[in-house]
């Protein structure tokens, strides 16, 4: 088992910036692969970011390719998304996510353990 904690969510204006963490314990988190999803009301949830074990690889959804970064501290078993450039179409809750698959997926199955999702809200 893996247990996956959000946090760094909050209210932002367009235009700023908000760090999200995602603590993981359990089993050897650098064993999975890590990644972030974010569902607006109304709406299922999507992709935004990907990062591989060892973390050198990662990968974005287009909506978010230049504004969001995603990075990997295996050290302090901690995921980090840096969002920069916020849009008000950003605003869901964000969901950290743990994956077994090697290769690069991107849909909500493919994940075997969830967290329990942080809000981000950006006003226009």
């Amino acid at each position: 088992q893996v247990q996956l904690v959000e946090s760094g969510g909050g209210l932002v204006q367009a235009g700023g910036s908000l760090r999200l963490s995602c603590a993981a314990s359990g089993r050897t988190v650098s064993s999975h692969a890590m990644a972030w999803f974010r569902q607006a009301p109304g709406k299922e949830r999507e992709f935004v970011a990907r990062i591989s074990r060892g973390g050198y690889n990662t990968y974005y959804a287009d909506s978010v390719k230049g504004r969001f970064t995603i990075s990997r501290d295996n050290a302090k078993n901690t995921v980090y998304l840096q969002m920069n450039s916020l849009k008000p179409e950003d605003t869901a809750v964000y969901y950290c996510a743990a994956t077994s698959s090697q290769g690069v997926v991107t849909t909500t199955p493919s994940y075997n353990y969830w967290g329990q999702g942080t809000q981000v809200t950006v006003s226009s």
